[in-house]
Order: C-alpha cells, then structure tokens, then sequence
C-alpha cells in the first residue's frame, strides 16, 4: 500500500531524514515511534507532501508519490490527522467533517458512519470546535479525516497533550478504526500505547530507523524497553 526507500529531507542545508526506507501494506496499522528530534514528524510530512524529499521514493498503491503537493496525495487515498489537530475552531463539529469529505460525493452517508463511531462528536455536532476539549478535538481530527474515505491514514502524535484517561479514548479509537481494515501509519512517543495498537512498528533515532519489526516482538526487546517504554511494559497506560 505504501513503500518508502531511501528518503532524504530536511529544512535548508540540515539534513533530518537520512535515507530511511519502511513499508505499509494493506490492513496494517504500523507504529514509527522514537524521541523528540528525531525526525518522526519530518518523515511524515514528507510522505504527505508537506516537506518536499531531497531523494528516493514515496510509492502509494505503486503510483510515485515523491515531490507531489498535499493536494494530489489526498486525491490518491492519503490523509493526514496533522499533530495538534489542527481543527478549525470557529467551524461547528459538523462543519469541520464536511469540510474533511469535500470530495467526498457520499460525505453525507459517511457523516452518520463516522458519527456513530466517535458518539461524543455526535452530543456536540453543533458546538464550535474550538470549544472542544483537547480529546475531543482530537476525536474530531481523526474523523474529519476518515470522512475523505482514506486508504492509508497518517496520524502525528495523536496522544500529545491529553490527559492519561483522554489518550486511552483516543487509542481506543484508533484500535475500531484499524478493525475496519483501514491501513494506518501512527507517528507516536507514547510507545506503550502505539505498540499496543499496532501490528508492526519502526523505531526512529536522529533520522535513521535503528530497530524494526512485529509490535509485540519491539515491545519485549530489551534495548527498546529501556530506551522508550520505561523499562516496564506492564506499566501499560500508566
């Protein structure tokens, strides 16, 4: 479904992506998880056609994705749910939904989908978003982009900023969109949580991917506990 090989980017002569190559295949929801810097949203940006590669290839659904506008990724099957959320606060929540479906001819059948997932959208369909608390705008992040009817959804820290009963909604959100067989890239420093949701994860230090393979087999590495899951993976949610 997606096929990264040997990206480079980075902001004026800093290279931060150093010719990192992943994959994405079809139904998978794949955690990219690492510190802060280390160049997990930069990565993302570019596979979205924020932040243009310097080389190499983005490859969705075998169509070259690389140097391509936010726009034409979009219209290829690829949203972004963008760190902070990024709603439009003086929109209502059903405003802000449409506006995710715009080319979506059926964004009115999808809007009764998406509502009945995310319930609590559903109490505050008319509230301006910007009156939102953190959780839900993020919960409205999440299903204003499901409403463009997206084949790989791509999430930026979807857990930054909320609180620990708030990060637990949100994650189980993301765990009843990935049965619905979307494929989900999760960018995510909240390891424990991201590893728990995912069915394979890359691990990103200072723009290179240093470990990768199955969730569960990261989750009980031991370099990887002790550098980012606390050294204690039953502490769980905590």
């Amino acid at each position: 479904m997606l096929e990264v090989r040997n990206l480079r980017c980075g902001y004026g002569s800093l290279e931060v992506i150093h010719g990192i190559s992943f994959h994405v295949s079809k139904g998978e929801t794949v955690a990219l998880i690492g510190s802060n810097g280390a160049g997990k949203t930069s990565l993302l940006k570019s596979v979205a056609g924020l932040l243009p590669p310097w080389s190499g290839s983005i490859r969705l659904n075998q169509h070259e994705m690389k140097g391509k506008p936010a726009w034409e990724t979009i219209r290829h099957g690829m949203s972004l749910v963008p760190e902070g959320r990024q709603v439009f606060p003086d929109l209502t929540v059903e405003e802000n939904l449409i506006t995710g479906g715009y080319r979506n001819p059926e964004r009115n059948t999808d809007l009764d989908l998406v509502l009945a997932q995310f319930p609590r959208l559903h109490e505050r369909l008319r509230q301006h978003a910007g009156t939102l608390s953190g959780g839900e705008q993020q919960m409205l992040a999440l299903g204003r982009s499901l409403m463009g009817r997206p084949q790989v959804l791509l999430m930026d820290e979807p857990s930054m900023g909320l609180a620990p009963l708030m990060v637990r909604e949100v994650f189980e959100a993301i765990r009843r969109m990935r049965e619905t067989g979307i494929t989900i890239l999760l960018v995510e420093q909240n390891a424990v949580a991201a590893l728990e949701v995912a069915n394979r994860g890359y691990v990103l230090e200072t723009g290179e991917i240093i470990f990768e393979g199955l969730a569960n087999d990261l989750a009980h590495n031991p370099a990887v506990r002790q550098a980012y899951l606390g050294g204690n993976l039953e502490e769980g949610w905590e």
